[in-house]
């Protein structure tokens, strides 16, 4: 008696089973996404990071600011071209020039640079009167990783050209050299590191403007489904439909709705940057915020377009899915950009996410304005135009079928 019970238990579980898969298999849109999901994760985790844990080719400009002693500038010359020639070898850094130091914080703050190395106004004069010649390098304090890769290399290349001059200068080496002038004949140059802005930071600065980006685009593209789809399919949409409202201030009320979560999700997320772990914003808060409204000005009309176009919560949620890891991964939130393979980095200017994480990382951490981060904020703005001008249309067609 008992084994038919559970006989018949397992012959309606399996066909309640098959009926599920099959639906399964009936929704094209959601079966192809049940495949497309782990190989985007495969492929993003197989060819995000780099085997070296390294890059190369990042641009840093040279600044000569060297006045010269005794009408030569020539030991400033002399270490400027071996750079050149060490770097020829490696292509670790892209060399260009920049005419003081200001206008290199000023193309890092940009995003045009990486880096800086700055050689000062009395360089000549150390170097040939026996003292130690100091060479500044700046670097961009919102990517702590790219950072430390641009002082190693700066640091190695400034070794290998010191190595080089203390060879000479030891051999020329007498009896009068003492113990206290001894330091610039065995390491003639050092090394002083400055940052676009005072104060030191950490990898968690690099990753919190990222996380409220990327928290900003979640909380809107998983909320979309459950504001639309999820009632068409309990029929509250029908009741909205049949009101006498205008159908535009639907898609409003949505959009206003999804716009007030991500705020409010945003300043949680700034609130203990600040507050637990101590991040420090250098730039306007109000612009901060205004970035964050942006953002989801952007993905809420890619949020509406997508779920406009499913059948139902599941597979909205699963598109949904299905596109936000692609950018989380490649949009630079957890891991710089540069050091990702050539095809993956292009892939990355083609999404959203990367511009608002950008520009968010370069008004907390450096302390940017509305001219250094411009070039991000007319993507955003373009890019959230033209999905809303897409997702009126598109859902004003659904709300019809």
């Amino acid at each position: 008696m008992r084994f038919m019970g559970a006989k018949t238990l397992l012959s309606h579980s399996s066909r309640i089973a098959w009926k599920d898969l099959t639906e399964l298999f009936r929704n094209r849109l959601g079966l192809v996404l049940l495949v497309v999901m782990p190989l985007f994760m495969m492929v993003m985790v197989g060819f995000i990071y780099p085997s070296n844990g390294g890059g190369n080719n990042f641009p840093v400009a040279i600044v000569n600011e060297d006045s010269g002693f005794a009408n030569t500038t020539l030991p400033s010359q002399a270490f400027i071209m071996g750079l050149q020639q060490i770097n020829t070898q490696t292509h670790f850094l892209q060399f260009s020039n920049a005419s003081s130091i200001e206008e290199v914080k000023s193309m890092v703050q940009r995003g045009e640079l990486e880096g800086g190395i700055v050689i000062p106004s009395n360089f000549s004069e150390s170097i040939l009167t026996g003292q130690q010649g100091t060479v500044i390098v700046v670097t961009d304090q919102s990517n702590p990783q790219i950072s430390a890769q641009i002082q190693g290399y700066s640091q190695a290349y400034v070794d290998q050209i010191g190595t080089l001059m203390a060879q000479q200068n030891v051999q020329m080496l007498n009896s009068s050299i003492t113990q206290e002038n001894s330091l610039p004949i065995v390491k003639p140059y050092t090394i002083q590191l400055e940052g676009i802005v005072s104060g030191s930071t950490s990898y968690f600065d690099f990753i919190a403007p990222g996380i409220m980006a990327m928290t900003v685009m979640m909380s809107v593209m998983t909320g979309l489904p459950v504001a639309i789809s999820q009632e068409k399919e309990i029929g509250t949409m029908d009741g909205m439909m049949v009101a006498p409202i205008n159908r535009l201030s639907i898609i409003l009320g949505k959009t206003l709705g999804q716009t007030a979560r991500g705020l409010i999700q945003g300043a949680i997320i700034l609130a203990l940057a600040v507050g637990l772990f101590g991040v420090t914003i250098h730039g306007n808060i109000l612009l901060v915020f205004g970035l964050l409204l942006l953002g989801v000005f952007s993905f809420v009309g890619l949020g509406i377009v997508i779920t406009s176009f499913t059948k139902d919560q599941e597979t909205a949620q699963m598109l949904m899915m299905t596109l936000m890891f692609p950018m989380m991964f490649l949009s630079g939130v957890f891991f710089p950009i540069q050091q990702m393979p050539w095809f993956m980095q292009s892939i990355s200017k083609f999404l959203p996410l990367t511009y608002a994480a950008d520009a968010l990382r370069k008004v907390m951490v450096l302390g940017a304005g509305i001219p250094e981060i411009s070039t991000e904020l007319i993507v955003l703005v373009v890019f959230g135009t033209v999905m809303t001008a897409i997702a009126v249309p598109v859902f004003r067609r659904m709300m019809t079928r």
